[in-house]
């Protein structure tokens, strides 16, 4: 089985972070020459949300409930692996994002989640898609039964709380569960651990423990932190309901939304907030109902902000509020929200007189509760990261929603509240490297940090999607966002950035989303409300980019674009074919021309390939020049040497481009997920390599590279190094296969009778290719059941 692995963290969570860890990320580069704003796509209606009533909602759930048996059967799951609805969204167009957890043998499986995609039958080109958590298709573990005992897991979990310095631990009651959040799915415990973190937070650890060897396998925070007049909003409308004499804060308009006073307390609901004339607070810290004023209005306005942005009806989208309570505990720093009392709490800060609700904050808190009710981010690891940052994301976009001249919006995190005690903010998202902690972009130990901090690259990400690179002054706020790569970015717009965050979270993350995998939701997300050639996709690409996750993308502004194959080489009398590749946003034929090409060589007009055999020996400037149906067109020039019959010399050198994979999902033309550094599968050097198949069903991966070898190069060879990981047992049937191909030469088949540990190099000569390009190409097939991993590194194609 193939999975994504997620880093592991041993820090209790909460809207600050507990521990002051600096992070040593990638060095971020001024950006100081921002490109022309392109001009936008409109968005795509038919991909944004529907807006459902609530019993809409509950009929499509229940409508999905009924087939989940021939669901599972169409996804190819194993007999014992049943599907539990969680949630359905519907867009527009009719499009169904059905997102599903999973049991094996009636046991709950813990990271098996996944989304199914369905299009309309009016959508006759729409086929169904799937994103599974991990990648991972199918879950099966040997045996239910544990080995390694209740009670023993439950003191385990006991002694983990206890390294965290929680306060009055005590162990729940173990539940059996499959282990399926990273590495192979496994038998285990999960005990959840209740009593304070050090800083006073609640705490609800979850232990998960290795049912037949008592080893640990992950732990992440249950507890995710995250006319009146208030004390950072001025004086505002809430939503109150009188009862009797007595007037309640009692929104009954937003889903019934209560706040309460926990009057200092630490548990309990608290006690409803009243008032008699139905003006409440002062603005001063020091009055009681400042705080619910302020929590109060920031609810209301979070739920506002859902509902006619993203057409959300609360936080579980079924028209029912979660509720507040304020004043809890004693100048406790800190605010949060606990998905088992569906509520946010807040503390009143140091002096007690800075209570920990202003906008940005109290969006914060709430939008914990739509993660938790959506993709479910596990709270560790990257995905902690996601999480915490989705919750600065969307509570920006509340504050900036509120257009209160009280809290202006900005990109800064807990400016009101003071925390720091010297008027500073918490965190900021344009230069998240400034609370002295957060990571600016993302590097392979980010995942190691608390999730606070983890949360820096994402934030980054979104203000650069939003406004842009470099210098920018927004309600009187100034900013200066570097780049990873010093690469200018321009921003698409803070609304479009929501709906692509909002979908992406919704319809295509899941509970282990790493960095690279919000990447592929957020395009996914993109191509659907504006289209995969529209500049927000662009934009997203380029936003990731700035925090070093994949590469660049350009999006051509004449609907063409035209591959540029790269400097060419022939001998006279030598045979030559070169397909040039293009593609139009428009529909209809592309035509084809080129001027400058060597004597002896032509274009087909139709399809592009150039062919011929030289005749005359020298060098010649190549455009081609490809004109779609509209007559928009797009060129591609290149240099064409042509050397004498018999060839010449050859220099010695290394022809592939990222070779050794380090750059990511570049140059290569691989399947989705391919070009990888997950730790499950070890690189020969390095953090990335090609990992092809390994999901132990049927499937199909493929990685290519078009290289050109000089006509004097008879000497080339191609070298890689394989490892072959497989779950199959048998000696002597060759059921999974990687077929390794030169063009239409195949050089070897490999097959999970390879299998073996380490790395084993391979080399091939490709001295009968001299004078042509050819593409290189490995070709995994794997059967239904039992994974075979074929993983490649260091690829090299060496002249001389």
């Amino acid at each position: 089985m193939r999975p994504n692995p997620r880093k592991r963290t041993t820090v209790g969570a909460a809207l600050l972070s507990t521990a002051a860890l600096m992070a040593l990320g990638v060095q971020t580069v001024p950006a100081t020459a921002l490109p022309a704003a392109p001009h936008p796509s409109p968005v795509r209606t038919g991909g944004l949300p529907a807006d459902l009533t609530p019993a809409q909602r509950t009929t499509l759930i229940r409508s999905a409930e009924a087939r989940t048996t021939d669901t599972a059967e169409s996804l190819g799951l194993g007999a014992q692996e049943k599907l539990v609805v969680k949630d359905v969204v519907k867009d527009n167009d009719g499009t169904l994002h059905t997102r599903y957890e999973r049991t094996y043998a009636g046991l709950p499986v813990l990271g098996g989640d996944l989304v199914v995609h369905t299009p309309p039958a009016s959508l006759a080109a729409g086929t169904v898609s799937t994103t599974f958590n991990n990648n991972r298709r199918t879950v099966s573990v040997r045996s239910t039964t544990a080995t390694y005992g209740k009670a023993a897991a439950e003191s385990k979990a006991l002694t983990a709380a206890k390294a965290l310095d929680a306060q009055n631990p005590a162990a729940q009651s173990a539940r059996k569960v499959i282990w399926a959040g990273e590495g192979t799915p496994k038998l285990a415990w999960e005990t959840v651990v209740s009593g304070l973190q050090d800083d006073g937070t609640p705490s609800k650890l979850h232990v998960v423990t290795d049912a037949a060897t008592g080893a640990e396998l992950s732990r992440f925070e249950g507890i995710e932190t995250g006319t009146g007049n208030s004390q950072y909003s001025g004086t505002v409308t809430i939503g109150t309901t009188l009862s009797g004499s007595t007037y309640q804060l009692n929104d009954t308009t937003r889903g019934t939304h209560k706040t309460y006073s926990l009057n200092n307390g630490t548990s309990g609901t608290g006690t409803l907030m009243t008032d008699a004339d139905d003006t409440w607070g002062t603005g001063s810290g020091s009055n009681t109902q400042t705080a619910g004023v302020d929590a109060h209005f920031g609810a209301q306005t979070t739920w506002d902000f859902y509902k006619n942005t993203f057409g959300r009806s609360g936080i579980k989208n079924d028209g029912v509020a979660a509720y507040s309570r304020v004043h809890y505990s004693t100048a406790y720093v800190n605010a949060f929200w606990d998905d088992d009392c569906f509520c946010m709490t807040y503390g009143d800060g140091t002096s007690s007189t800075h209570a920990l609700t202003s906008l940005d904050v109290a969006g914060h808190e709430m939008s914990h509760g739509v993660t938790s009710n959506t993709a479910n981010l596990n709270y560790t690891g990257e995905s902690g990261g996601l999480n915490e940052a989705t919750s600065d994301i969307f509570g920006t976009g509340v504050e900036f929603y509120a257009n209160n001249s009280s809290d202006v919006g900005d990109y800064l995190i807990g400016e009101k509240i003071d925390i720091n005690g010297d008027g500073t903010p918490l965190r900021y998202m344009d230069e998240p490297d400034k609370d002295g902690g957060s990571a600016d972009s993302w590097y392979s130990g980010v995942g190691n940090l608390d999730v606070h901090y983890s949360s820096g690259p994402a934030n980054h990400m979104f203000y650069l999607l939003s406004e842009g690179s470099g210098s920018k002054t927004i309600n009187g706020v100034t900013y200066n966002s570097p780049t990873s790569d010093g690469v200018a970015v321009a921003g698409i717009g803070r609304a479009a950035a929501l709906q692509i965050w909002y979908k992406a979270l919704t319809t295509y993350m899941t509970s282990s989303t790493n960095y690279a995998g919000a990447r592929t939701a957020a395009l996914s997300a993109a191509t659907a409300l504006y289209g995969s050639s529209s500049t927000q996709y662009a934009g997203v690409g380029n936003a990731f980019a700035g925090i070093n996750v994949g590469s660049h993308i350009t999006v051509p502004s004449t609907g063409v674009s035209v591959t540029n194959p790269g400097s060419q080489s022939a001998t006279v009398g030598t045979a030559v074919s070169l397909q040039i590749s293009a593609s139009s946003t428009n529909s209809g034929s592309l035509t084809y021309a080129a001027t400058g090409l060597p004597a002896g060589l032509s274009i087909s007009s139709s399809t592009g390939l150039i062919s011929g055999t030289p005749t005359t020996a020298g060098s010649s400037s190549t455009t081609v020049t490809v004109t779609d149906s509209t007559g928009a067109s797009a060129t591609a020039s290149f240099t064409w040497t042509v050397s004498s019959t018999g060839g010449g010399s050859c220099t010695a050198t290394q022809l592939l481009g990222n070779a050794g994979f380090e750059s990511g999902n570049t140059t290569w033309t691989a399947s989705s997920g391919v070009i990888t550094n997950s730790s499950s599968q070890a690189a020969r050097t390095g953090s990335y390599k090609a990992w092809l198949d390994g999901y132990g069903s049927t499937h199909t991966d493929t990685l290519t590279q078009s290289v050109t070898i000089p006509s004097g190069c008879t000497n080339t060879t191609f070298t890689f190094y394989l490892h072959v990981d497989s779950a199959e047992t048998s000696t002597s049937t060759a059921y999974d296969k990687l077929t390794v191909t030169a063009g239409s030469t195949t050089l070897a088949t490999y097959s999970n009778l390879n299998k073996a540990t380490g790395y084993v190099q391979k080399s091939f000569s490709l001295g009968s290719f001299a004078g042509s390009t050819v593409a290189l190409k490995f070709s995994g097939v794997e059967d239904s059941s039992l994974q075979t991993s074929f993983v490649v590194d260091d690829t090299a194609v060496t002249t001389g």
